[in-house]
């Protein structure tokens, strides 16, 4: 375990010190102040629209920094030929991708912390009230869909040869269940066999990321999701993050370092 954490604290480091969090923090900040500044029909209820623009930045942002950074993390190493002598070290392949993935999970976790807050702190300014539980089952939520993510991301990197390829790769396929996957068994219904039996063992097969888009619940007020199903949620995607890091463990084994 110290190895997975020495990674990680690496990996968190880097993401840091790297002008990607800063660009894009500083972006929707400017973005979402102006927003916040301009006062529409003296309608206080257009604090609604707001807060959906600064959460559809919030989401566009973190899922750059969680494809982006995760998918140059081992060709880097390959690149600057410091995986041979990571490896070297005590420290096994498995250790080397799990350190990696959990390096990165917690810098996307560091910086939803950073935008929820900043989001919070100006929904209160125009709201005057600020219901922590509705963040807090938002942000987990947020947190664990960008673990799979960040897994399918990582198994990625060793799959396709460069990080530029795996990260539009990523982007198409993230893009692709966020807005297409709830409708593929509607769609499976009007088809004839056996393409019915293909669309629905995708829809079945696929990791619905779009279970985690709650933002209604903090846009609207909504009252908050039963904790059972919070829970659930959280383990269907720790379910697939398992699926994926497995995958990538299996693959980084086989595969040549030099």
């Amino acid at each position: 375990m110290n190895n997975i954490f020495a990674v990680a604290g690496v990996v968190i480091k880097e993401l840091y010190r790297r002008k990607d969090f800063y660009v894009l923090f500083i972006v929707t900040i400017l973005i979402c102040l102006v927003m916040a500044s301009v006062n529409i029909f003296n309608d206080a209820k257009i604090v609604r629209y707001l807060k959906e623009i600064c959460l559809l930045l919030v989401w566009i942002s973190s899922l750059v920094i969680a494809i982006t950074t995760t998918s140059r993390q081992i060709p880097a190493e390959r690149e600057n030929r410091t995986l041979l002598p990571l490896l070297a070290k005590p420290l096994t392949r498995s250790q080397l991708v799990l350190g990696k993935f959990l390096g990165c999970w917690l810098a996307c976790g560091l910086t939803l912390l950073c935008f929820y807050v900043f989001f919070g702190a100006l929904s209160a300014s125009r709201e005057h009230h600020w219901p922590l539980l509705n963040y807090f089952q938002a942000a987990v939520l947020h947190w664990f869909m960008l673990g799979v993510v960040v897994a399918m991301t990582l198994l990625g990197s060793l799959v396709f040869a460069a990080s530029s390829s795996n990260s539009t790769i990523c982007f198409v396929v993230v893009g692709s269940i966020l807005f297409v996957a709830r409708h593929l068994d509607q769609v499976a219904l009007t088809l004839r066999e056996p393409l019915r039996t293909v669309i629905y063992s995708i829809y079945f097969a696929i990791p619905h990321l779009e279970l985690f888009d709650v933002r209604d619940l903090v846009i609207h007020s909504w009252p908050l999701i039963s904790w059972l199903y919070f829970s659930l949620a959280l383990l269907y995607a720790l379910g697939y993050v398992a699926v994926f890091l497995t995958a990538a463990c299996l693959v980084f084994r086989r595969k040549a370092v030099n």
